[in-house]
């Protein structure tokens, strides 16, 4: 059954089209991933979708009686206040759990009734039987409308989400004036969660999410009611691999709908990409050849010559012309250019004790950092990793410790909040101000470099999206000479294709980078050791998934190390090692699943070659011909091996 769907949606800001002709119908049970570029309209459908926009053309059709909720991005949290609950055992108030319960207001409502019933029932008097009667019958049918609506259990399940969610049982009864904005945005993520509309849209629903509750969101999104759609929007590549099963690319204000997940969906787009280009150029051949043959028979200009030409000028318009394939939205390219070698030990932390107040965040931490390493800042939210990294910038002073660097050691640092931009500046100004020895030129090639173009270069900094001011940032720190660099969550707002684009650039510095990051793709790609905070500054040296295979074994031996339990112990003893052993087989899968991709990547390449040499060169070489023949049959034997493997692990 279709649970929402859109025909032909079209949304403008003045003359300028955002998105066109977008239609797309999804089925209950679906979890839909849109993609695209920043600015491409992800967000601008997703408030489509929810009613918040109203499109210029088109409609959005939602299922009767489904109900959608949506988490925008960096959801500003407001207070919920109840009307008519004036009790004060009213659960709901402006702290952390007293919010969660205020999603639902009925429930709430509820439960003073029936304490004001219930204390109806033990003051009337025994003789007054009808309002007795009255007031039995009206508490009995709330009891039961609450019993069947969760009453029993609703207070039980926005404890467990929050606490997944990675909030302490602590902090349930603080107000949430006291939070940070990221905190507020995960307790919007845990109410929304905590209700399960019919239509869950989620915009950028990571964000500030450390590695495990992110692991813990993926499954419970994966596990989420199969009677229930999601739609969400994320650049978190693993993420969208392990919760969606369809993807929706926006490009060049068009949407195309992929029934696949995104890393075979990003296969599917290149080999449709590269059929529509063929088609494409064989029939411009042909057209070309045709108007060849009637310039020709026009030029003998004979009664059977015109005859002929016309003919052929006929064939080429009855033709189905093939539309150019549009080029894809141009991706951000740079390089990251060393000031020179620093010595052999660049950076190096003893006895680092650090909180504020009575917080203590880490005590004693001590490690050394070596000329090219890769080194990752991990751990839970709020252990210190970001204030870490202002110590090693001289931002804040330890409690106690030092922190001393090697020779000839120049730095360059990414703020996550880009809080180094003047908010007044134009984006040519912001950079130019930095660099003021370069040409105007020069820095607008660095500019265009990170996708500011034209009337780009004079918006005011404060008017740019969380994506532009990342790219501004990164394009400052490219201009910069430095052999060490200090990264805080560098991928937050960026696209996948300039985090991939961010990727390459730190492969290929010839330098030492120390940085905080959640994106488990991006560790997977460049990690070379780690210094966990959430293990006593534990210093592992090795890649991420061999950490991650590390700490999985390290709490199975721990966990074998304990002699007894109570039965209640045993069991969250079996569940913890069954969910380790869980996650390590989908590590597993997702490794094979990601080994599969590039195999048949490779093995649709090698059957497009053998059909353009088929055609072209081996066309009258008739035992080449053969070879190849023989070389296509096994490769698509491969193929099918290939596709029903990805098959069987997509259902596991």
């Amino acid at each position: 059954m279709i649970s929402i769907s859109t025909t032909n949606l079209a949304y403008r800001i003045g003359t300028r089209e955002i998105l066109g002709e977008v239609s797309f119908s999804l089925e209950e049970g679906d979890r839909l991933a849109i993609v695209g570029v920043n600015g491409s309209g992800k967000s601008t459908l997703l408030k489509m979708l929810c009613g918040e926009y109203t499109p210029d053309e088109g409609q959005v059709y939602l299922a009767k009686d489904k109900i959608i909720g949506m988490l925008h991005q960096d959801d500003a949290f407001n207070i919920i206040t109840l009307d008519n609950i004036e009790s004060a055992s009213s659960p709901v108030d402006n702290t952390v759990l007293g919010q969660m319960y205020a999603v639902f207001p009925e429930l709430c409502r509820a439960e003073v009734r029936l304490e004001q019933l219930q204390h109806a029932l033990d003051t009337t008097s025994p003789d007054d039987t009808a309002m007795l009667n009255q007031l039995s019958t009206e508490y009995t049918n709330l009891n039961n409308r609450y019993i069947r609506d969760g009453g029993l259990y609703y207070k039980s399940r926005c404890r467990s989400i929050l606490v997944n969610l990675g909030f302490p049982e602590e902090v349930f009864d603080q107000p949430v004036t006291n939070m940070s904005g990221g905190q507020r945005t995960r307790l919007a993520l845990a109410r929304l969660l905590s209700r399960e509309p019919d239509v869950l849209i989620l915009d950028e629903p990571t964000n500030h999410l450390d590695t495990d509750t992110m692991l813990w969101l993926e499954g419970h999104l994966a596990s989420y009611n199969k009677n229930k759609t999601v739609i969400l929007v994320s650049h978190d590549r693993y993420f969208l691999d392990r919760v969606t099963n369809k993807t929706l690319d926006i490009e060049n204000q068009r949407a195309t709908l992929y029934k696949v997940p995104y890393s075979q969906y990003v296969i599917e787009k290149e080999a449709h990409r590269k059929e529509m280009e063929k088609k494409y150029m064989l029939q411009q051949k042909e057209i070309a050849r045709l108007e060849a043959y009637i310039e020709q028979q026009r030029r003998w200009n004979r009664e059977r010559n015109i005859i002929a030409a016309e003919s052929r000028q006929k064939a080429i318009d009855r033709m189905e012309k093939v539309e150019k394939p549009k080029d894809a939205p141009k991706a951000i390219r740079f390089t990251l250019n060393s000031s020179g070698e620093s010595g052999n030990e660049v950076a190096e932390a003893k006895g680092l004790t650090m909180g504020f107040g009575q917080k203590i965040l880490f005590r004693d931490l001590s490690f050394l950092v070596k000329k090219h390493d890769r080194l990752f800042i991990y751990g839970p939210n709020g252990c210190g990793k970001s204030t870490l990294i202002k110590l090693l910038l001289g931002q804040l002073e330890p409690i106690s410790g030092t922190i001393e660097f090697g020779y000839n050691v120049t730095v360059g640092y990414y703020d996550q909040e880009n809080q180094n931009l003047d908010e007044d500046s134009t984006v040519l100004d912001e950079l130019w101000n930095a660099y003021p020895n370069l040409t105007q030129t020069e820095i607008r090639n660095t500019l265009a470099l990170f996708q500011f173009r034209g009337d780009d270069i004079e918006k005011e900094v404060r008017v740019l999206s969380g994506g532009e001011r990342a790219r501004l940032t990164l394009a400052k720190l490219i201009l910069s000479k430095m052999n060490l660099l200090i990264l805080d969550e560098p991928t937050n707002h960026l696209d996948i294709e300039s985090r991939e684009a961010l990727e390459n650039a730190l492969k290929s510095f010839d330098g030492t980078i120390i940085t905080v990051s959640h994106d488990r793709y991006f560790m997977q790609q460049l990690a070379t050791r780690f210094v966990d905070l959430g293990d006593h500054g534990r210093d592992f040296l090795g890649s991420y998934d061999e950490y991650m295979l590390w700490r999985e074994n390290r709490a199975a031996e721990k966990e074998n190390t304990l002699s007894s339990f109570t039965p209640a112990e045993t069991t969250q003893k079996e569940e913890y090692l069954e969910r380790k052993k869980s996650n390590a087989e989908k590590r597993k899968i997702e490794k094979r699943k990601a080994e599969i991709a590039r195999e048949i990547k490779k093995l649709e390449k090698e059957l497009v070659d053998i059909d353009d040499l088929l055609f072209g060169e081996a066309a009258t070489d008739y035992v080449r011909a053969a070879e190849l023949t023989d070389r296509k049959t096994t490769v698509e034997d491969l193929l099918m091996q290939l596709y029903e493997e990805d098959e069987e692990l997509a259902a596991e």
